[in-house]
């Protein structure tokens, strides 16, 4: 497969968002990861694989956060934080934030001076949405992959789909084969 120019990062494809019984459950994640798994040859050596932890100890806004979630106060090596599908044995560069936003330090080295950040995973309305608007606003030219990310329902993933796409062009919103039929993939 001809590469796509840009990084890929994959926000997020973690257990908790994948397992129907949990309370965070993205109910399309089966089609995102999809996406993805379409997505990753055309990155090979280009993928950052993120995921969602818990802080140690919650702090601000986080608190009440965690008070409603307490569930999900479990250290970094818990299950529910575990990459799914496969992605784990896949992920050779893995960042870790107790953040929405995955537009850390850690992530903005992985690129290049002027590189595309290409965004998959979930969910667009929450951790997709918070990594592109920090990124965009980094400076950064980012790419959102429609059907490569799901949210916590349609309306949502689509809504923040819509939001990204009005800070064009510092964000593009496509589609798998758009982006794997670009001119020079």
């Amino acid at each position: 497969m001809t590469p796509v120019p840009g990084r890929l990062a994959v926000i997020d494809m973690q257990r908790v968002f994948a397992d129907p019984a949990s309370p965070w459950v993205t109910p399309r994640y089966a089609d995102a990861a999809a996406g993805v798994r379409a997505l990753l040859p055309a990155f090979a050596g280009r993928v950052t694989f993120t995921r969602f932890i818990a802080p140690r100890e919650p702090s601000g806004a986080w608190r009440a956060y965690y008070a409603r979630w307490p569930f999900a106060l479990q250290p970094p090596d818990a299950g529910l934080w575990q990459l799914t599908d496969g992605f784990g044995d896949l992920a050779e560069h893995v960042v870790d934030a107790p953040t929405f936003g995955k537009w850390t330090p850690r992530l903005a080295a992985r690129l290049a001076p002027d590189e595309r950040l290409v965004l998959a995973g979930v969910s667009t309305d929450c951790c997709v949405l918070s990594t592109a608007l920090a990124a965009a606003d980094a400076g950064t030219r980012v790419t959102v992959v429609a059907d490569a990310c799901a949210g916590v329902d349609d309306d949502s993933h689509l809504r923040a789909l819509r939001v990204m796409a009005l800070y064009g062009p510092l964000i593009e919103v496509t589609t798998v084969a758009d982006l794997l039929a670009e001119p020079g993939t």
